[in-house]
């Protein structure tokens, strides 16, 4: 019997061959050099503004849409908000899960014990049930600022990422930047851990406010290291992979 990570790379073979998940975004798939590679944990860090919760539907539903079954990891909003938000766009997410193709996971961050077991045991279990390829969770920021200190928090992270690496799963975190330093997120952690990091923010070009993307890493894969504006409309998030931003560069991490 092939084991859940051989299944997830036999589903993702039909739709990826060359081992990428499509970010749900054209644009940024041409700047990531054809998507995410395949098993990533990449974090979108960003002001709130920045779409941070729509690019992590519209990566969830883009595996939808292609027969892969996912899960949405929620810290903050309800259930019933991100299937609102999704139907601003168009998806209709209640479809799936009645379908049994989307798992919707809300943590409870005022017990940490339980949370460590959910993490511990009932996450991987989930994910070997359902056969999820892809997991979105909104927002890492609020998971780790609930433990007492940055060890701590970063222990339980570890335990996290190792739980989502060893499933073979391509997880997108959703984080809130720094206030001292744009480029790290909250609790400078997260961005140390993670095989990429996509930097989302609101940026004043000429006369107009902006929104642009900028690839900070992205492990073992080339990729574009500018700033592409990108616009969130009525249709979700575009991205402008040609189009060019002129701005610093700032550091990478």
């Amino acid at each position: 019997m092939m084991d859940s990570k051989s299944q997830i790379s036999g589903k993702l073979s039909e739709t990826c061959p060359n081992g990428r998940v499509s970010s749900g975004i054209s644009g940024l798939d041409k700047m990531l050099n054809g998507g995410f590679p395949q098993g990533h944990i990449v974090v979108a860090m960003g002001d709130p503004g920045t779409g941070k919760t729509t690019l992590a539907l519209q990566y969830i539903h883009d595996g939808l849409d292609k027969g892969e079954s996912c899960i949405y990891i929620s810290i903050e909003e309800e259930k019933e908000s991100l299937i609102s938000t999704a139907a601003s766009y168009g998806w209709d997410l209640q479809e799936y899960i009645e379908n049994n193709k989307l798992e919707f996971l809300k943590l409870d961050l005022s017990d940490i014990k339980t949370l460590a077991r959910r993490i511990r045991v009932e996450l991987p279990e989930l994910i070997e049930s359902s056969g999820a390829s892809r997991i979105a969770i909104d927002s890492i920021s609020l998971f780790n600022i609930m433990f007492d200190n940055s060890i701590e928090s970063r222990i339980r992270l570890v335990d996290l990422n190792k739980t989502v690496k060893k499933s073979g799963v391509t997880a997108l975190y959703t984080s809130e930047i720094g206030m001292k330093n744009s480029f790290h997120s909250r609790d400078g952690i997260i961005e140390y851990s993670a095989d990429g990091i996509l930097f989302l923010q609101q940026s004043e070009i000429g006369s107009d406010i902006r929104l642009v993307i900028r690839i900070i890493k992205m492990r073992r894969t080339l990729h574009d290291r500018l700033y592409r504006p990108y616009d969130i409309t009525e249709n979700a998030i575009t991205v402008y992979p040609t189009e060019m931003v002129f701005q610093d560069e700032g550091p990478g991490v």
